[in-house]
């Protein structure tokens, strides 16, 4: 390819780095290798996703947002979202490579969830309805006839965007509409009503957030006489359109790629899934698989963006240095390298839980994957805005890939439960659950010996918390609990730079609250270890 022109009529460009080029994602991530297993299929997506024409697609599908289509010309219903070709291929890539369906066919949640860290890094608007259709498949168990009909659908590694019924596509996705206007949160509150039609149910009513609406199915709530229930709505139905009507799309702060959207079910046909007026029950298995990519994702768009921030600093000069030489910069880069290195191991520890299957394995995932939610989006915003900075003015430009991450990375923290609705939902597993505080216990003593000051951190958290904390004090233990996590999984497996240099500026206070003010870090191992370059 011809290179562009740097000697131009008013001055020659100088001291800009070139764009980036093909980046191998696995290849340079010494960490995420470390955590997990190679497989032919993660390789191979992690060579792809880091390729140069895949960041263009995103900035494509990105910058060209879908559109609603109600109607047609002579005034019919339609109820589509029109996308721009650069989404279609970014979910093509993802769903052949396996990104819904390892978890399902042979492969593991640790593969899946490297997958969702990868995809998040180039195109996180994408892995909404993969996600979904990841999480979708064990609350079909719920309904063993549907689950025969839609599951090889889910689990097909290939991409159908038909407006077919499933039963004539090649692979579908299934989305989820659960909440309201009057609710939220608080989705015994719903007021949508199911009717019996024979074997059928027909639905009435709103969802005011119904991500993904051209999948091909939705978990949705609804009344009946017994309550709550959950309903699998099929988009398409033989020979016409269900009765889903897409009332506008939401103007989004970031995740733009993807439409979400406000529907009405006017009589829409649905199929009970899980027992009737048990449909929170039915439907948390959904909740709790896509949490898993919530808890990774955010590491991912951290990975990206100090992916970005190397790149720049590394090619860039100032003050007749190079920006990666200069100690201050350093000193920034590496503390934020301590929350994304943190963050991942989490992630990926809170996946490899899902992959073992006792019922205490499984109450452990319960409680990690909420700790893992909480702590990592709470890092997130800050240590992209921090990457975007090191760029100065660049990083504000959409040039870049620093606003996209920017804008994406409060998403997954409001996701499947706020940061208070997870603080909750920790207290109440702790409280319910002895197995899930025995193993967390126990992971937490496991590393035990290993770092005097994270030994006094352990028994200052069991002197603070002897009982389960007051409503009003649940962030503090969530926050005190994960970072605790965190540093125990960084101790067993990190350098010993990064555990060393996170214990020491998140649990024994050395440093501020602003990035850069970890001053006693070994900065030159912690940015050595960051990739393979």
């Amino acid at each position: 390819m011809t290179a562009p022109r740097s000697d131009l009529p008013t001055h020659t460009v100088e001291n800009q780095p070139n764009a980036p080029g093909n980046r191998d994602l696995w290849a340079h991530d010494p960490v995420l290798r470390d955590c997990v297993p190679p497989s032919a299929d993660l390789v191979a997506y992690g060579a792809a996703m880091g390729r140069s024409d895949a960041r263009n697609m995103a900035r494509n599908a990105n910058r060209h947002t879908p559109e609603l289509c109600q109607f047609d010309t002579g005034g019919r219903r339609l109820d589509t979202v029109e996308f721009h070709p650069a989404y279609h291929q970014m979910m093509a890539l993802s769903q052949e490579a396996g990104y819904a369906a390892t978890a399902w066919d042979g492969g593991t949640h640790a593969t899946h969830a490297a997958m969702v860290y990868l995809a998040s890094q180039v195109e996180p608007g994408h892995c909404c309805p993969l996600t979904m259709t990841y999480a979708a498949v064990p609350a079909l168990a719920a309904n063993p006839t549907l689950a025969a009909q839609w599951t090889p659908k889910l689990t097909a590694r290939a991409y159908d965007p038909r407006t077919l019924p499933v039963e004539h596509k090649t692979a579908a996705t299934l989305g989820m509409a659960m909440t309201e206007k009057q609710g939220g949160s608080d989705v015994r509150s719903n007021r949508t009503v199911a009717d019996r039609d024979g074997d059928h149910w027909r639905l009435t009513g709103h969802k005011w957030f119904c991500s993904a609406p051209m999948s091909d199915g939705f978990l949705t709530l609804a009344q009946t006489a017994q309550g709550l229930t959950c309903f699998l709505v099929p988009r398409w139905l033989e020979g016409e359109r269900n009765a889903i009507h897409l009332m506008r799309l939401k103007d989004k702060l970031g995740n733009r790629s993807n439409a979400s959207a406000e529907i009405e079910y006017h009589g829409a046909l649905a199929h009970q899934l899980g027992e009737d007026g048990r449909g929170i029950q039915t439907i948390i298995e959904m909740v709790h698989h896509t949490r898993l990519d919530t808890a990774i994702a955010p590491a991912g768009i951290m990975r990206g963006a100090l992916t970005e921030a190397m790149h720049w600093v590394r090619h860039r000069s100032a003050f007749q240095k190079r920006l990666i030489d200069q100690p201050l910069m350093r000193t920034v880069l590496a503390d934020l390298m301590l929350d994304w290195e943190g963050a991942t191991r989490l992630g990926l520890h809170v996946a490899a839980a899902f992959d073992r299957t006792t019922a205490e394995d499984r109450a452990y995932a319960r409680i990690a994957v909420a700790l893992a939610k909480f702590l990592n989006n709470k890092l997130c915003p800050r240590v992209t805005y921090e990457a975007m900075e090191a760029l100065g003015g660049m990083g504000y430009i959409e040039d870049t890939s620093m606003p996209l991450y920017y804008r994406e990375a409060p998403l997954n923290g409001i996701w499947e439960g706020s940061g208070n609705v997870i603080c909750l939902d920790i207290l109440r597993t702790l409280a319910r659950e002895p197995a899930a505080r025995d193993m967390l216990h126990a992971q937490l003593n496991r590393v035990q010996g290993n770092d005097a000051r994270y030994d006094a951190a352990l028994k200052a958290y069991g002197t603070r918390w002897t009982t389960l904390p007051t409503e009003a004090e649940a962030r503090h233990f969530a926050e005190n609990t994960a970072t605790l996590l965190t540093a125990s999984i960084l101790l067993g497996g990190a350098s010993h730079a990064v555990a060393d240099g996170y214990i020491g500026a998140r649990l024994a206070a050395s440093s501020g609250q602003i990035a850069g003010t970890a001053t006693h870090i070994d900065t030159d191992a912690i940015i050595a270890g960051f990739d393979a370059h």
